[in-house]
């Protein structure tokens, strides 16, 4: 049963009003293009990053793109499962294998393992061969629980994403910029 956001961590509520800030801003910028400054991290999407309706991939290529995917799975309480699908890419990316035990256990205790403080949402079987391929971490050692996340977020999460009110006005600012400036 629900108890209401009374009950959520302070951690999570402070998150979720950090997100809530940075996607309403992200919004204004696309409303208001003359607000964008040269040092702003975000900035109007362009049509091409607005591609993200042709696949789940070309979202997340996409920092604007994958900036929007996180503020909307922080609004349905499910933030940790890209927190855990980039810190997979992160793994993956690591060039010595000195770090690897380190970062894995990290990565283990933060997701994985069960009542982890931001434990993604894998069956069983995926949490014990994780947990083994550990005992001699590899580059690969998160793929099968990583393919399962991304599984989850694309069939699941991507398609109410692009069905959101926070996306529809976003390619509506969109196309109305583009029809006020002729973009090509």
């Amino acid at each position: 049963m629900c108890r209401g956001l009374s009950f959520l961590p302070a951690v999570c509520l402070e998150r979720a009003k950090e997100v809530k800030v940075l996607f309403s801003s992200f919004l204004h910028r696309a409303a208001n293009p003359s607000s964008l400054h040269k040092t702003d991290k975000l900035s109007l999407p362009t049509s091409d990053e607005m591609k993200w309706r042709e696949s789940f991939d070309k979202l997340l290529a996409s920092k604007n793109g994958l900036a929007a995917f996180q503020a909307f799975l922080v609004t349905e309480f499910s933030e940790e499962n890209i927190a855990f699908y980039l810190a997979c890419e992160d793994y993956k990316s690591t060039k010595s294998s000195a770090k690897l035990p380190a970062k894995a256990n990290k990565i283990f205790e933060e997701f994985i393992q069960n009542d982890a403080p931001r434990e993604v949402n894998i069956d069983h079987e995926t949490r014990d061969i994780t947990k083994k391929n550990l005992e001699q971490p590899t580059q690969s050692c998160f793929s099968l629980a990583q393919n399962k996340i991304y599984t989850l977020m694309e069939k699941d999460s991507y398609p109410r994403f692009l069905k959101s009110t926070a996306y529809q006005q976003l390619t509506g600012r969109l196309a109305n910029k583009i029809a006020q400036q002729g973009e090509p």
